[in-house]
C-alpha cells in the first residue's frame, strides 16, 4: 500500500509573486556562512597550534638566557700544564674544568664527559700520576702539574700491554668508558705491577662499564700485569 505524502508548502520557497523568498535565500546564506567559518575555525586552529609551539619555545630561550647569563669580566688565570710531555702556558677561566682545558682547548678528545658530575670515571686523567675526575676538577688547580691523557699512553705509535690486553680480552664493549678504565688501571699497575683481582677491582670501583663487561676488564689488567705491565 503506497502511502501519501505530504507536498512540501510552497511558501517556504516561494513569496507572494512566486520569486524565491528571501526566507530561503538566508538559509542558503547560513549554510555558506558555517562552510566559511568552519574553513576559518580550521585555519585559526593551525595558526593556534603554531602559536602554542612558539611561546614555550620563546619563553624557554629566555629562562636559558636568565640561567645562563654571558658574564663580561670572568676571572681569568694564567697557568702552565704539561699533557702527555708537552708543555702549555694559556690563560684559563677560573670556572673551566680540567676537562673543558684539555678537550675544548688543547683539542684532546679521548678523555670523555659521561655524567659531568664525578660519578662515572669516563673522563679520568692521570693528575702527577694519580687518577682524577677531570669533569669535577678546575683547570687552575692543575698549575705547575703533569698531566697525562689515554692519548698519551702510547710508546713510539705503539699500543702498551694494557692497551694490548685490553683488545684481546674484548674489555672495550661500546668504548665510551674505555679511556677512563684504561687510565685508572696505568695508575694501578704503576704502583702495583703484580695486583690481585681484588685490588683491580678496587682501583676501577670509581670507573663504571655501563655495558657490565667488569670480568673482562679485571681480567685484561690481570693479563697486562703478566706481560708486563702498564
Amino acid at each position: 500500500m503506497k502511502t501519501s505524502q505530504r507536498p512540501r508548502s510552497d511558501k517556504k520557497k516561494k513569496g507572494v509573486s512566486g520569486d524565491v523568498s528571501t526566507e530561503g535565500s538566508a538559509l542558503d546564506q547560513e549554510h555558506a556562512g558555517l562552510d566559511l567559518t568552519r574553513r576559518d575555525f580550521l585555519g585559526g586552529t593551525g595558526a593556534a597550534i603554531v602559536a602554542a609551539k612558539a611561546v614555550p619555545l620563546k619563553a624557554q630561550e629566555s629562562r636559558q638566557e636568565e640561567v645562563e647569563p654571558e658574564v663580561a669580566d670572568v676571572p681569568k688565570t694564567a697557568i702552565t700544564v704539561t699533557v702527555n710531555g708537552i708543555r702549555h702556558s694559556v690563560e684559563v677561566e677560573d670556572r673551566w674544568t680540567l676537562n673543558e682545558l684539555i678537550r675544548d682547548h688543547i683539542g684532546l678528545i679521548g678523555s670523555k664527559i659521561g655524567c659531568n658530575r664525578g660519578e662515572c670515571g669516563a673522563c679520568t686523567v692521570l693528575l702527577d700520576g694519580e687518577p682524577v675526575y677531570s669533569c669535577s676538577t678546575l683547570a687552575v688547580w692543575a698549575d705547575g702539574q703533569e698531566i697525562l691523557t689515554v692519548e698519551g699512553l702510547e710508546r713510539n705509535g705503539n699500543l702498551t700491554p694494557l692497551q694490548q690486553a685490553f683488545m684481546e680480552h674484548n674489555a672495550p664493549q661500546c668504548g665510551f668508558c674505555t679511556s677512563g678504565q684504561l687510565m685508572s688501571a696505568t695508575a694501578l699497575l704503576e704502583r702495583n705491577p703484580q695486583p690481585t683481582a681484588g685490588e683491580v677491582r678496587q682501583a676501577l670501583a670509581g670507573n663504571l662499564c655501563r655495558c657490565s663487561n667488569y670480568n673482562a676488564i679485571v681480567e685484561a689488567v690481570l693479563a697486562a700485569a703478566e706481560t708486563g705491565g702498564a
